[in-house]
């Protein structure tokens, strides 16, 4: 995962999607990223990231408007969150630290 970080931090997301919402593609073991998998993650350079959804471009195609808008209000809940909050997120398993 911290591979995805160096990625984003370098600037090189395959797509912003907006609000601090970016896909990355991340390439299956042996093959290339074309046909591999696809991460939405909410990142903000130097504060946090959250990988939020994670699917195969063998399975569907892209994300729809909607679950785009529903990231971008997650975007925004989320860089909201202060520490205390994510430790309480995190106590019940509402989120999950990697």
């Amino acid at each position: 995962m911290k591979e995805a970080v160096n990625q984003l931090e370098a600037g090189q997301a395959d797509a912003n999607l907006g609000s601090n919402v970016y896909k990355l593609r991340i390439a299956r073991s042996g093959e290339g990223k074309s046909g591999g998998y696809r991460l939405i993650v909410l990142f903000r350079n130097e504060e946090r990231t959250f990988y939020i959804y994670g699917y195969t471009k063998s399975n569907r195609s892209n994300i729809s408007e909607k679950e785009l808008r529903s990231f971008k209000l997650a975007s925004k809940k989320y860089f909201m969150m202060t520490d205390e909050h994510i430790d309480i997120a995190v106590k019940n398993d509402e989120l999950i630290e990697i």
